[in-house]
């Protein structure tokens, strides 16, 4: 981690591979890895530790009307960009990395590779070049910006569903 990131950046605690970090300017929290990871690799393995049938903000959609609540819940803190490093593959129950990821760097995942229609849309300010700015979750996606990422296999499924009108 760099040196403005850490004066920027509080541990509120560590949790093996990673931390969970408090930005002090914000109050945002974060997971940030002090490992490094090759693209493809296995970073843990997760569990649910509540399936419920309604999403919530904390929630990884797992099926139709099946949101789960991770277990190791620090798991919580890895938020959003459309640039993800990481992916939860619901059905291995596996975090994986996407690309190198160097200690330090925050992990971050895209919400519509496993959310159909997110109980809480956001707008987002993640800065990448590929940034979709309203995030709702899969359901919204074109047919393109569904094809540069990587979705779980419940999302994927969906999207294949013919549409009823």
């Amino acid at each position: 981690m760099s040196g403005a990131l850490t004066t920027a950046y509080k541990m509120l605690g560590k949790h093996g591979f990673a931390d969970i970090m408090q930005n002090g300017h914000t109050g945002e929290k974060s997971l940030h890895t002090n490992a490094f990871f090759d693209a493809g690799e296995l970073i843990c393995v997760f569990a649910a530790e509540k399936i419920l049938e309604t999403p919530n903000y904390l929630t990884v959609q797992t099926g139709e009307n099946k949101h789960i609540t991770l277990q190791p819940d620090f798991l919580q803190y890895i938020n959003h960009s459309c640039n993800p490093n990481v992916f939860f593959d619901t059905p291995r129950m596996e975090l994986i990395a996407l690309k190198e990821i160097q200690p330090g760097d925050e992990l971050v995942f895209f919400y519509p590779s496993t959310e159909w229609q997110m109980d809480r849309p956001f707008e987002c300010f993640c800065g990448t070049q590929q940034c979709l700015h309203r995030i709702q979750g899969a359901a919204f996606l074109s047919e393109q910006e569904a094809g540069r990422y990587r979705l779980t296999d419940f999302i994927l499924q969906t999207l294949q569903t013919p549409k009823t009108k």
